[in-house]
């Protein structure tokens, strides 16, 4: 009997997919052009009182541990060139390879369903004006079924600026405010005090379902608090509401053959509880690093531990904090020992993402990029993998790591020697 543990560092793209310019995104790179930033001096940030990950953070980008994993092949293999001023390692320690996304989109469900062997290749609704953005008959339906005053937004906006912008507005009317992006997204801020967190929810609820005619991807919560003096903070409370998964992800198979599905950050949300044994809610990628080395200790044979490290996408990418980002990084990279140190010889750890998102780039969505999939463990030789036509390369793995039925996309990448997990475990044997 078998363990995996897969790692989502959201939005770490390792450079532009082939079907980029498709997206506007060709020539994104989030691991490269965080490189070259850092290599220039770009992201060097004062030595001082401050505190936090950024705190004091100086010179190239360091990042010993994921590049013992194969961090930097893996983007070499993908974009042709290595990392400018990161310390290439003499060798490897980990199994690297790039991965390509052939999901119509590049926003976070998708990522994650395919990344579980179920890739997404109908087409999402999106909300595209800029201004105006939803149609008046749903908001009309959604102010009346929820008994609300009205809403604030109905535009594409940053997350933050918006609730700069309007949080003194919604407090004085009780006005929701929302808002959307270029992913397929319908989001819906509110004070948590103000308006009420389990009343957002509520809202968010009513919203979700209105919006199943237009095949919208998500609803999320966006709960803050403050006030217009000393200003208004987004809260760890955040909830989605995702659709369910178009078929049974590797998550769903585990589960329904008596495995232990452990969901660390949001993973639950993004998979709509599908598959799910357990969830465990943090904030912050401290507090994510602990949940998941605590799950290590605590979870036994026939499971799946699966953590979704949100900040790099939420906190810098989107925000196009370049030297938060690369702090972030090599904050996680700081910690990956303790994790290491816990692993099981016949685990198997796979650590990726689920698209880009370049600090660097033009406005403040996605990046089509190609991820990282960097594995140990599982009877895995060093070295590469070579380049996966998809992300579901990565779910075909863990079935086969977890001795259950192939999935219907995906190649996996481990050795014929790793089959001896048989399907055993697929027909209840475990």
């Amino acid at each position: 009997m078998t363990r995996a543990i897969v790692l989502v560092l959201d939005s770490f793209g390792i450079g532009a997919a082939p079907d980029a310019a498709r997206f506007g995104d060709a020539g994104a790179d989030t691991l490269g052009h965080i490189a070259a930033a850092c290599a220039r001096g770009d992201c060097d940030l004062p030595r001082g009182p401050e505190t936090g990950p950024s705190a004091g953070r100086q010179g190239p980008l360091h990042l010993p541990h994921l590049a013992r994993l194969g961090l930097f092949h893996a983007h070499h293999a993908s974009t042709g060139h290595w990392a400018e001023g990161v310390a290439v390692p003499d060798a490897v320690t980990g199994a690297w390879g790039h991965a390509a996304e052939v999901s119509s989109g590049k926003d976070t469900p998708s990522g994650h369903w395919e990344i579980a062997g179920v890739p997404v290749r109908s087409h999402w609704g999106y909300f595209l004006e800029e201004k105006n953005s939803f149609p008046a008959e749903l908001l009309e339906v959604l102010v009346q079924e929820a008994e609300l005053p009205g809403v604030l937004g109905d535009c594409h906006a940053s997350g933050t600026e918006i609730i700069a912008r309007l949080g003194e507005a919604h407090v004085a009317s009780g006005k929701p405010i929302v808002y959307t992006s270029a992913d397929s997204v319908f989001q819906i801020a509110a004070h948590e005090e103000a308006f009420g967190l389990e009343r957002l929810y509520a809202l968010c609820e009513v919203a979700r379902r209105l919006l199943e005619p237009y095949n919208i991807g998500r609803v999320i919560a966006r709960p803050f608090v403050g006030d217009a003096t000393a200003g208004f903070t987004r809260t760890a409370n955040r909830r989605d509401y995702s659709v369910e998964p178009p078929a049974p992800t590797v998550l769903q198979k585990l589960h329904d053959d008596a495995g232990t599905v452990v969901a660390i950050g949001k993973i639950a949300d993004i998979y709509a509880h599908c598959g799910i044994t357990r969830t465990v809610k943090a904030s912050g990628h401290d507090a994510l690093m602990d949940a998941t080395l605590e799950a290590l200790m605590d979870t036994g044979e026939h499971s799946l531990i699966m953590t979704n490290f949100v900040d790099f996408d939420m906190v810098h990418g989107h925000r196009r904090d370049v030297p938060g980002y690369a702090a972030a990084l090599e904050a996680f990279d700081a910690r990956l020992p303790e994790l290491l140190d816990r692993l099981r010889d016949d685990d198997l750890l796979v650590l990726t993402a689920d698209h880009g998102c370049d600090p660097t780039w033009r406005g403040t969505d996605h990046t089509r990029e190609h991820v990282p999939v960097l594995a140990l463990g599982a009877g895995l030789a060093p070295g590469s993998l070579g380049a996966c036509e998809t992300f579901a390369d990565i779910g075909q793995s863990l079935a086969t790591h977890l001795g259950l039925a192939p999935m219907d996309d995906g190649t996996s990448f481990l050795p014929p020697a790793s089959s001896s997990t048989t399907l055993s475990n697929a027909t209840g044997g475990h």
